[in-house]
């Protein structure tokens, strides 16, 4: 027992959480999911929010699952999705709970940013952050602009793992992979800049202090400890965005690598040693986001499985398993609809099946009738989609990139997988599939001297995984395919 140690990670998504406990033992990693539980919004008052008190008594949940069967934590570490925030006021307390990243409150504010405060060109040469409607900048400005009460009483401003991380300990931080999804994060300097914080009416000195992943945050309050019955355990600053965490999780072997973290969001990308900011960068709006050890996520944000999860939430006549639904997916033909993923259009409509339905008889194709149909178009347009990003990633990386490593809960699907491998074109690895909380794992283990440096983090992660190899087939069919995508998506 005396070489096993014991991490506690809570890995939070925009639709579902749970609470994981990684085992090392003798250069071996392995799992065990504690709780697992859904991710509400809240619609109330013609706003959406998220429920951070519901989250943190999750937390205390697990932690409680933990002590009652006495299992010996090491380390408490927390990723979430990037951008969003919670606002405190001077007396510690959250004054509401935050606004979600897909709230309307952004909609048509960053044209109007761009005009009344910092030019676009500007804002993404300080910071090389794709632009989005909801990155921290332009909710900040919204929330301004409508003269937000908790905006304007705000002591402190905490993204939210570090705002639960502050609710376990006390300690106000802000850590770097998670501040640099909010566009007001400059990578060269690795600080907030203090020209966009001032254009929001924000200063420096609202954000706590800037820690790097694999940082020791603070330990239990002695309130948690009573409540959980452990003891001072320490909460550590692993990578704050779930994609940061992924990210340090890749099994690669070498840096000839490209990644693709597949869930909710597809975020597809290389690990570069500097960030890459130029007209070309910006041309084609990738992002640099914070990575572990100095790294950059050089990286670009495709609609994922939102689409899917979607439209599986409205299909009454759907087969409930996904491998079955999907195998009737398979007897489809191919490319009869195909959709542009990240078209406005998929942001949040009404109705997803609807809004494919409208792209796809406006684009003047096969409109897709049925869940089999519909599943299709999906999976072939998200690939012909990761083939165009996966392109320009080749344009920008400074070596060969021979390999994709897909993570996350949407490696599993594979499909889609051999689909990615087709239309890029490489050898396509999938796994690990708990990509993100393995990486916060690692990253606790890191805090504690277990492990070295991310190398050895790799290692490790690939020696404990089994991977599934995908090597690509018919490419006629899908260059094809993907000359008729461009056509469309023009």
């Amino acid at each position: 027992m005396e070489n096993k140690q014991y991490f506690f990670a809570v890995d939070l998504g925009a639709t579902s959480g749970r609470t994981i406990v990684g085992t090392l033992s003798d250069g071996q990693l392995s799992l065990e999911e504690i709780t697992r539980f859904d991710n509400h919004l809240i619609q109330t008052g013609g706003h959406f929010y998220w429920d951070i008190y519901a989250l943190y008594n999750e937390v205390i949940k697990g932690l409680k699952t933990v002590a009652q069967r006495q299992i010996p934590i090491s380390s408490i570490g927390i990723d979430t999705w990037g951008v969003d925030f919670v606002c405190v006021g001077d007396d510690g307390a959250l004054l509401r709970n935050p606004l979600a990243y897909r709230d309307p409150h952004t909609f048509g504010m960053m044209d109007k940013y761009f005009a009344e405060c910092v030019d676009k060109q500007k804002v993404y040469d300080i910071t090389g952050i794709q632009f989005m409607n909801f990155n921290s900048l332009f909710q900040l400005y919204a929330m301004k602009c409508n003269g937000d009460s908790a905006l304007k009483n705000a002591s402190k401003v905490l993204f939210v793992p570090d705002c639960l991380s502050y609710m376990l300990t006390g300690e106000q931080v802000c850590e770097y992979t998670i501040a640099s999804t909010s566009q007001m994060l400059d990578p060269r300097t690795k600080e907030l800049d203090n020209e966009l914080l001032g254009s929001v009416g924000l200063s420096r000195d609202q954000f706590g202090r800037m820690v790097n992943p694999a940082t020791v945050i603070g330990t239990l309050t002695e309130e948690v400890q009573a409540m959980t019955g452990l003891g001072a355990v320490p909460v550590i600053a692993v990578a704050g965005h779930d994609t940061g965490s992924a990210v340090a999780a890749v099994p690669a072997r070498d840096e000839h690598f490209a990644y693709l973290s597949s869930g909710t969001w597809s975020l597809m990308g290389i690990e570069t040693k500097d960030a890459v900011i130029n007209e070309h960068s910006f041309g084609y709006n990738f992002t640099n986001e914070g990575g572990i050890e100095g790294t950059t996520r050089f990286l670009k944000n495709i609609c994922g499985m939102w689409l899917y999860e979607r439209c599986r939430k409205e299909w009454t006549d759907a087969p409930r398993s996904h491998a079955e639904l999907q195998a009737e997916a398979m007897k489809v033909a191919p490319f009869q609809s195909i959709i542009n993923p990240d078209d406005q259009l998929f942001a949040n409509p009404p109705s997803m099946v609807d809004a494919i339905q409208s792209y796809c008889r406006e684009t003047g194709q096969h409109v897709p009738e049925g869940y089999a149909e519909i599943c299709r178009c999906i999976f072939d347009s998200l690939a012909l989609r990761y083939r165009q990003v996966f392109g320009w990633l080749k344009e920008f990386a400074s070596f060969p990139i021979k390999t994709l490593h897909i993570i996350g809960g949407g490696s599993l699907n594979e499909y889609l997988d051999q689909f990615t491998a087709n239309s890029t074109g490489v050898e396509v690895l999938a796994g690990p599939q708990e990509g993100t909380a393995i990486g916060n794992i690692m990253l606790q283990a890191k805090a504690c001297g277990t492990v070295g440096d991310i190398w050895e983090m790799r290692k490790i992660i690939a020696d404990s995984i089994e991977m599934k190899r995908f090597v690509p087939q018919d490419q006629d069919l899908w260059e094809k395919a993907y000359e008729r995508y461009l056509e469309i998506v023009k």
